[in-house]
């Protein structure tokens, strides 16, 4: 797997301070995708030993909240293979650390049922990760004034509230912000 940036200390990717990691490799091709460049799967450098272990080391801070995975597209089939064990790593090394992860795919739809995403990992990656936003960036659909998100269709899922529940539990934002105006 090839990432294509990493960006250390990002407040803008997931609740708090977080290590973000963009993958490379997306079939999707959203419209107007802000990362466009990172749709190919030979983009940027490789994701090596020594890449992993400069982001393990770069969430022992006690500022830093955990890791947010974007893309590309990290439930791209090849992407996964390569995340989950560096996701177990995380794991074991920062379990209190939250993991975010963005897809294009619908977590109901393309993650748990039959797909091009779906392969012999994608059960085991999605119960590493606590919160998934799901849903392709759609322009039609694009508000600058969500958190977290591009497009009013994305959803945030709080992923381990979901397992405990058995459907699709939304998350919860601190209520500073959920009456914010832009």
């Amino acid at each position: 797997m090839n990432y294509a940036n990493i960006k250390y200390c990002d407040i803008a990717n997931g609740e708090g301070v977080r290590t973000s990691l963009f993958v490379s490799g997306c079939r999707r091709h959203c419209k107007e995708c802000f990362n466009a460049v990172a749709w190919d799967f030979c983009y940027g450098k490789p994701f090596d030993k020594e890449t992993r272990n400069a982001i393990l080391a770069s969430l022992a801070p006690e500022y830093i909240d955990g890791l947010s995975l974007l893309g590309g597209e990290p439930f791209e089939p090849e992407n996964q293979r390569a995340l989950v064990p560096f996701l177990h790593d995380v794991r074991v090394l920062y379990p209190h650390k939250t993991i975010w992860c963005y897809t294009g795919n619908s977590y109901e739809k393309e993650l748990l049922a039959p797909s091009a995403a779906r392969c012999e990992v994608t059960d085991e990656m999605l119960s590493l990760i606590d919160v998934l936003v799901d849903g392709e960036f759609l322009i039609d659909e694009k508000d600058i004034s969500l958190r977290f998100r591009g497009s009013r269709n994305q959803r945030i899922i709080d992923m381990n509230r979901t397992r405990q529940a058995g459907h699709v539990v939304l998350w919860e934002d601190d209520p500073i912000f959920a009456d914010h105006k832009m």
